[in-house]
This record gives C-alpha cells, sequence and structure tokens, in this order.
C-alpha cells in the first residue's frame, strides 16, 4: 500500500512519485493551502495539498488528527524559510495528488504533543498512549537491543532453549502466581519467578550454553523498576568461572552500549566486594557517578560520653558514619529537618550534624548542636578523616550497621540528586564476594541472600554449617548507575552440599524432596559445574532509553495495584469455569 515510511524520505526522493500511510499528526490551513503532518513508526512527513486539485483538496480539508489516510505525491524542495532543521525530513514535502481515508477517528483522549497526561488515562487507551513518538522511539530501542543480544550469544555458542511457563511453586523468593489445574483438582501450577531449576537440568543435560529471553511472574509489591511479569536474559554455561562469565557478560553489555548508543563503557568494569560496597556506599547497588561516600568514624566514638555514638560504637552489630557534603553548609534548617525526616523512613531515630564553617578557627569556626557532646580532640579526628573544607557540612548516621547502611545510603543517593552532584556519565560496576546467607530476625532463621542454589566460596560443609554468617557465596551482580542491571553465581553441582544448604535454611528433607527432588536426583547424574546470570530486560531499556520507570519501555505493563486498565485485568471468573475448577470463593472483604 506504501512506498516508503513517512520518516525515510529525504533530499534524496526529490521528484520521485511516492506513497505513504499513516495517521494525522496535525493539519494546518495556510490561507487556501492545507498542510498535513503524517506520522507513522519512523517518523513524520509534511504533506501539502493546493486548491488546483479540488478532490483531493476537499478530502483534505475533512480529516483530522489520528485519521488513518494514503497519500500519493511528489516530493519536492520546502520553500525558502520554511525549511526545519529539527525534522529528519525537514527539507522536503509533498505534495498530494490522491488521499484516501482508510479509518476514521474519534478525538482521542491523548494528545501525541502532551507529555502531562494523567498515567491512568494512558493505561486505559495504551494503544493511543504508544503511537506517541517517545514510545515508538522506546520500543525501537528495546526491540535492536533484544536483536544485539541475541546475535552476540548466538555467536558465542548459546543455544536458545524456552523452559516452561507452568512449572511448581517453590518455598523461596516472592510469592507465586498460581494456575489451578482443571485435569487435577485441587492442584496448582505456578508461572516461574524464573527459569533457574530448569536451566540448572540443562546443563545437567550437556546443553553447555543456554539462554533465553523469557517472561518472569513474582507476586509482589510494584515501583518504578518492578512490575508482576517481567522480562529477562536468561544465561547458564558449564565448565565456566565466575571471572570466565562475567568477562563474557561484560563484553555482550560493552557491545551493546557501543552498537546501540555509541558509547564506550570502561573496560574492564570496576570491581566491589559486598563489604567494601556497604562501607563505602551503604548499599549493594552504589551509583558510582556520585562522588559522596560513608566514612567509618565508630573507633572515635567507643569512649566519648555521648551514648547515641558510644552506643552503636561499642555494638556487635553497631555502626557510626559520617558522610561529608561539600558545599552542605548552605543547607538551611529546615532543609536539614526535611533530611532527618527523609531518613526516619529507614529507621534511624535522627540526623546529627556538624557545619564546618571555618576551619581555620578551630571549633569555633564549627556549628553543631552535638559539639558540647565531644571531646575536642575527636572532632579535630573527624574534621580531619573526613577531609572537611569549609563551607562543608557532615552528616552522621548511628545505630545497627543495617540502619546505618540504610538511611545514609539513601540520603546519598538523595544528596547526590537534590545538589546535582551526579556525574552524567555511565558508570558500572561489579559486586561480588555476597554473604551466602542472612539472618531473618523476625523467623529466627538462616535465609539465602540471593538463592538456595548458589554456590560457597568453601567446599566444607561443616564450617558452613559452624560460620553460616561469614560464609561467602560465589555470587556476583552487575550494577549500573544505582540499579541492579542482572546478577548470578557459580551454583552448586553436588547433590550432597545441596542438602546441606538446604537443611541450613531450615528446609527439611522431606520438603526438600518435595519441592526440588528432581534437581536433587538430577546432581546424583554426573552434572558439570555450572554458574550463570540473569539481566533485567525492562530495566536495562529503561536505563538506556533515560526513562524513569520500566512502564515507558513495556508495550502494556500493569499498575501499581498489578492490574491492566486497558483489559479490566484481573478480572471475576464465572461460575461454570470455578466449578470445573473445583474451586469454591469465599467473601472477600472489601
Amino acid at each position: 500500500m506504501r512506498t516508503h515510511y513517512c520518516g525515510e524520505l529525504n533530499s534524496g526522493h526529490i521528484d520521485q512519485e511516492i506513497e505513504l500511510c499513516g495517521w494525522v499528526h496535525r493539519r494546518r490551513d495556510h490561507g487556501g493551502v492545507i498542510f498535513l503532518d503524517l506520522r507513522d513508526r519512523e517518523g513524520l512527513s509534511q504533506i501539502v495539498f493546493n486548491p488546483d486539485h479540488p478532490e483531493p483538496f476537499a478530502i483534505a480539508d475533512s480529516v483530522r488528527n489520528e485519521f488513518v489516510i494514503k497519500i500519493a505525491g511528489k516530493v519536492r524542495v520546502r520553500p525558502e524559510g520554511s525549511v526545519n532543521p529539527d525534522l529528519p525530513t525537514g527539507e522536503i514535502e509533498v505534495v498530494g495528488h490522491k488521499i484516501e481515508i482508510l479509518n476514521k477517528s474519534k478525538t482521542p483522549p491523548i494528545q501525541m504533543d502532551d507529555e502531562d497526561v494523567h498515567e491512568d488515562i494512558k493505561l486505559r487507551y495504551r494503544y493511543i498512549d504508544l503511537r506517541r513518538p517517545l514510545m515508538q522511539k522506546n520500543l525501537q530501542l528495546r526491540s535492536k537491543i533484544v536483536k544485539e543480544m541475541r546475535a552476540f550469544l548466538d555467536n558465542k555458542g548459546f543455544l536458545d532453549i524456552e523452559t516452561p511457563m507452568l512449572t511448581k511453586a517453590t518455598p523461596e523468593g516472592a510469592r507465586d502466581y498460581l494456575v489451578p489445574s482443571r485435569t487435577q483438582p485441587g492442584n496448582f501450577f505456578a508461572l516461574p519467578q524464573s527459569p533457574q531449576l530448569f536451566k540448572q537440568l540443562l546443563m545437567v543435560s550437556g546443553m553447555d550454553r543456554y539462554y533465553q529471553i523469557v517472561r518472569c511472574f513474582r507476586d509482589e509489591d510494584l515501583r518504578a523498576d518492578r512490575q508482576p511479569e517481567f522480562t529477562q536474559l536468561d544465561i547458564e554455561t558449564s565448565f565456566l568461572n565466575e571471572d570466565d562469565i562475567t568477562n563474557i557478560m561484560e563484553e555482550m553489555i560493552s557491545l551493546l552500549f557501543k552498537n546501540i548508543l555509541n558509547i564506550e563503557l570502561p573496560s574492564p568494569f570496576p570491581c566491589l566486594s559486598y563489604k567494601n560496597a556497604m562501607d563505602r556506599f551503604g548499599s549493594d547497588r552504589p551509583d558510582l557517578r556520585n562522588p559522596l561516600e560513608l566514612i567509618d568514624v565508630g573507633d572515635l566514638m567507643k569512649e566519648v560520653d555521648f551514648k547515641v555514638f558510644s552506643g552503636p560504637a561499642n555494638m556487635e552489630d553497631g555502626r557510626v558514619a559520617a558522610l561529608n557534603v561539600p558545599s552542605g553548609s548552605s543547607l538551611t534548617r529546615k532543609e536539614i529537618d526535611d533530611y532527618t525526616a527523609f531518613v526516619s523512613q529507614y529507621g534511624a531515630k535522627g540526623l546529627a550534624y556538624i557545619k564546618v564553617n571555618d576551619i581555620e578557627s578551630g571549633l569555633e569556626g564549627l556549628q553543631s548542636p552535638i559539639l558540647k557532646f565531644l571531646p575536642d580532640e575527636v572532632v579535630s579526628k573527624i574534621i580531619e578523616r573526613t577531609k572537611s573544607a569549609n563551607g562543608d557540612l557532615i552528616f552522621f548516621g548511628a545505630d545497627k550497621t543495617k540502619i546505618v547502611n540504610d538511611s545514609l545510603g539513601s540520603l546519598r543517593n538523595k544528596l547526590g540528586h537534590d545538589l546535582k552532584l551526579i556525574k552524567n556519565e555511565w558508570a558500572p560496576v561489579w559486586v561480588k564476594d555476597f554473604p551466602m546467607f542472612e539472618y531473618n530476625e523476625d523467623e529466627k532463621r538462616w535465609e539465602s541472600l540471593h538463592h538456595p542454589f548458589t554456590s560457597p566460596e568453601v567446599e566444607d560443609i561443616e564450617s558452613i554449617k559452624k560460620d553460616p554468617k561469614n560464609t561467602i557465596s560465589r555470587a556476583y551482580d552487575l550494577v549500573m548507575n544505582g540499579f541492579e542491571l542482572g546478577g548470578g553465581s557459580i551454583r552448586i553441582h553436588n547433590a550432597k552440599m545441596q542438602k546441606a544448604v538446604l537443611e541450613l535454611l531450615g528446609i527439611s528433607s522431606d520438603e526438600a524432596n518435595e519441592k526440588f527432588g528432581f534437581l536433587l536426583d538430577a546432581l546424583e547424574y554426573g552434572c558439570p559445574p555450572h554458574g550463570g546470570i540473569a539481566f533485567g530486560l525492562d530495566r536495562i531499556v529503561m536505563l538506556m532509553a533515560e526513562c524513569d520507570s520500566i512502564r515507558d519501555v513495556i508495550a502494556f505493563p500493569k499498575t501499581q495495584t498489578a492490574s491492566c486498565l486497558l483489559t479490566s485485568a484481573p478480572a471475576s471468573a464465572n461460575d461454570r469455569q470455578l466449578k470445573e475448577l473445583g474451586i469454591k470463593l469465599s467473601k472477600i472483604k472489601k
């Protein structure tokens, strides 16, 4: 029906007869001459209709925004003074000879150039929202990224293999989405949170290198970078160690940025241990574009009379840390109070500070309500250790280590953005040497920091059982600008070790056989050493498109309540369907 896309035309097409199809982006009547901006996924072209061709002119006069039309005409140079340098097709226009209305449109609830449309309206009329050039660009970028990933992995000998969508619920991770079985009443499938166990079984099967662009499902609370169904690039390999795997993945990400955005990422990517990341940034997802760092001062506070500091300094799991903010003394009392309220969300009981007005004046040049509680020599050592200068402000966190890391780490991020300290660049970093386990205080048991199939660094089962707190795993995460792009690990390939880890996690032998019996059996039949990684595709596209939410790079996303405004899903099932499934609903309180 067409010879070209609207956005393809340029000066090389001058004097050619062409045909275009698309949507009317805008209609303008200038002194008896009608201009139509015609739009398709590749861009926009200006079409001109003159009254000396009465029939097409009359039709052009009747069209409105978002009508679907077909035109035929001749490409010419735009008249002098009407060239649009901001438009790829801005040097030319098409003189229309024929026009056909393929379909009319009601007045759309979303205007293509309106960026302030309410999110609910965008999702309710998503098919119109997706017509906007920004959304077209984002989904085209997503397609290019997937194409690059596939080409790279195919070239490296990885096999694209599908794994089941209907599988079995597992006791670890987020809540599962359950699917009732009609043929086996009372039993349920679970939609996969990841293909983890199946890709390990593929390694047992001798497939050697596997990948899959796969949909995953987690019934958990949502946020800007999380959806109930999401897409990940899932990868598993045999006979490679963690350095081998991360080197291949680093090459893939670097090529992705080079080929798609023409950006050279640092080579090699920097690497941090988990402990180093937490000590310096309060997070295992550090944004290295932010120059602010946490500095330990607990050793200076152990002997002070100020219990707010000395208490945590002497606790086994306590921390006292400082955060020096360059030029931060210009912050007002209200701004400091706002930051105090901010850190309280993370459990901090307050936010002590020292304003450094004039170092040369000694203590007289400092301003803080806590100075009277600290010995002069301690204050001097704090100034020295934090490398504070005139005009700086030092914030303090003192509490359990987790609370200090969470609160000061989040404050670091907020200050970096508020004070415009973030450098305009890309900052990848590998984070490694994660703890194998973390203790759940509420349930009084150990949990896997990643998942229970991650291999420990040591192979001595007894030493792991004696000291789970200090057991290091062979896990690795790739972080970019404060977002975790992917995470993976070397897996346990020994049945005895796998059973021991499940037992340490409080999973009984019977439960382990019920949930993971097929994996435990497979490990007994010549399982090779193996490991892998999974990348959040939605998150990668969000970052590369420089969007604030993954909803802007997903064709049909859900809302914060995990509902689809377009289709009104989830919806109730009728009595016949429920009866076939053997399900009876109890009354639900609204």
